[in-house]
């Protein structure tokens, strides 16, 4: 099997750039891996989604652990980050992009759409399309939809899921609550435990009350505790993961685009999460990195590396 040591701080520029730099046909191009980043170790819950559904596939993920968190980051700031992370993935040579942050999703699509050249694909958006196509009016009572969302104090704080909500249906009611324990309990492995069942019915006693028929995992670590969060918030509510909604979204655009990948020979029975197909970069923390994907996805990453990602943590003049 496939390894490399996590305390390489190889960029490895000389095997990608090459990739990038040619001009593929449409063939050439449905070769290329997806790419994957977030600020840290949350996204590994949308790669195994997309990994998943997409067996064919190949990805390349991209942790931003030396900078984690984002969400207590300024506007700017978020940008800086998420382009440098875009621009260092996408000169691996990658034919699709998924934003993995919730915040940076809610922030920085723009600037990163600017910045390069590949579809860019954030979680907010399908995550607010899955939870409107899933929901149902309250027959009879003259409500509307109930949605619920859960994720990060920055996330609910925003607002971004109340209003991709409201883009799609304005009479649907949006109820958001931030649940920041969730992310500690699900990097800890404390998933399954009385702690994490007693944290959960505290967060959710409210929207448990509040009729909702659907609850959307605004934040890429809740899909850990979903057994949890489905246990404390009824059997009833329809728990939408955004990052399985991301996952559903890209396998429609590259059927369409006719950019997905038809290996010769059938690898997909023989595909594993974390496998050597798949190339794992940080930019701090491997071991640490490495611990909770093994926790969250049952396996180790087999290629990682620790990597230095252009720019500097200093804030730009303007």
């Amino acid at each position: 099997m496939k390894s490399k040591p996590a305390q390489s701080k190889s960029i490895a520029k000389d095997r990608f750039v090459l990739k990038s730099e040619i001009r593929n046909p449409k063939s050439e191009i449905s070769l290329l891996p997806i790419g994957i980043f977030d600020s840290g170790v949350g996204g590994l819950t949308v790669y195994r989604a997309l990994h998943e559904r997409l067996l064919d596939e190949h990805f390349v993920y991209l942790g931003d652990t030396a900078r984690v968190p984002y969400g207590t980051k300024s506007l700017a700031t978020v940008e800086r980050y998420a382009v440098e992370n875009a621009r260092f993935l996408e000169a691996h040579g990658i034919k699709l992009l998924v934003v993995a942050c919730n915040t940076a999703s809610a922030l920085a699509l723009p600037a990163i759409r600017e910045a390069v050249k590949c579809k860019v694909v954030g979680v907010i958006g399908p995550g607010a399309r899955a939870a409107v196509r899933t929901s149902s009016p309250s027959i009879g009572k003259g409500i509307g939809k109930r949605i619920g969302v859960i994720a990060t104090e920055s996330t609910v704080q925003s607002g971004v899921y109340s209003r991709a909500i409201k883009q799609l249906d304005e009479q649907a009611l949006v109820i958001e609550r931030a649940c920041p324990l969730f992310v500690s309990l699900a990097e800890e492995g404390w998933a399954e435990t009385d702690v994490a069942r007693t944290v959960a019915s505290e967060y959710l006693a409210d929207l448990k009350h509040s009729n909702i028929d659907s609850l959307v995992l605004g934040c890429t670590h809740y899909p850990i505790l979903r057994e949890v969060i489905q246990g404390a918030i009824g059997a009833q509510v329809n728990l939408i993961d955004s990052g399985e909604a991301a996952a559903h979204d890209v396998e429609g655009w590259l059927a369409a685009s006719a950019l997905a990948h038809v290996p010769q020979e059938n690898r997909a029975p023989e595909r594993r999460l974390c496998d050597d197909l798949d190339h794992f970069y940080v930019t701090d923390a491997a071991e640490r990195f490495a611990r909770v994907a093994e926790r969250f996805l049952g396996h180790p990453p087999s290629v990682l590396e620790a990597v230095e990602v252009w720019g500097h943590d200093e804030l730009r003049t303007h």
